[in-house]
């Protein structure tokens, strides 16, 4: 049997290996896109008014006013914030790096009477740490479906915190809404998760999913106020074709303000 040489033998190895990183890119790629108000900016009064005597805890909860966060929209492109984009079921490939979450703990905060952040992505390998910076009592009740309710009281100014979790995932419903039962206002929501492959619009109504499988896939797309978010291109679940190695860009969609039927 004829043996290489040492040059030929090695130059065929370095190619396998510089081949393994292209065929790997074959199998992934990424979607971007962005979400906008079509027609005018709702203007939305606060939930509770600066100075509101009235209000549960109103020299805490009504220092300032409590803005309604239920649709905000940017004024300079009219991208819509908070938009859930979730594949409801995971795809059987899911790229190494994004096996695992590499942030095992989530900060969720309670400062002024409001929640921060008042979306989230938690992944089933993830907890959440909540805190509160208010010198008032709060709850945190979360309301997953077909996994027990935790309400947990939050005492005035605790930075430690408390840890919770939700191990079951939630992709077959809505996101979970979370609330205070001390100070009805407040309201954040969870996308539960048990892969990488959901999103949430920024300010400017935009998102971005990388690395997923190359291949045909059917997000659910979900606001809070908008709920099934339906616009000329789809209604309630878009369909994408991820190509090889690319970033496929789509939309702005625009979405009218009047919630999905």
């Amino acid at each position: 049997m004829r043996l290489l040489s040492c040059s030929v033998a090695t130059a065929v190895i370095a190619c396998l290996i510089a081949g393994n990183p292209a065929s790997a890119a074959d199998e992934w790629g990424s979607i971007e896109g962005q979400f906008v108000i079509d027609g005018e900016i709702p203007v939305l009064p606060p939930l509770v008014k600066q100075g509101d005597l009235a209000a549960k805890d109103a020299p805490v909860c009504a220092a300032a006013d409590v803005p309604d966060e239920s649709l905000i929209v940017n004024p300079e492109n009219k991208g819509i914030a908070n938009v859930f984009l979730y594949i409801r079921k995971a795809p059987s490939k899911i790229h190494p790096d994004f096996v695992n979450s590499t942030e095992k703990e989530i900060v969720f905060d309670q400062k002024g009477c409001r929640f921060f952040p008042h979306t989230l992505i938690l992944r089933t390998d993830q907890s959440v740490l909540v805190k509160s910076g208010d010198p008032i009592s709060h709850n945190t009740h979360t309301n997953p479906f077909g996994y027990g309710a935790e309400n947990l009281i939050i005492s005035a100014n605790d930075r430690k915190g408390v840890a919770m979790q939700i191990k079951k995932s939630q992709l077959s419903y809505p996101p979970v809404m979370v609330n205070c039962d001390i100070h009805p206002h407040m309201k954040a929501w969870w996308m539960v998760s048990d892969h990488p492959y959901v999103a949430i619009t920024d300010k400017d109504g935009k998102f971005k999913i990388e690395n997923l499988p190359v291949g045909e896939h059917t997000f659910r797309v979900w606001h809070e106020s908008l709920l099934y978010v339906n616009c000329p291109e789809f209604k309630r679940d878009l369909k994408v074709t991820v190509e090889a190695a690319k970033t496929k860009t789509l939309g702005p969609f625009k979405v009218k303000q009047a919630p999905a039927k």
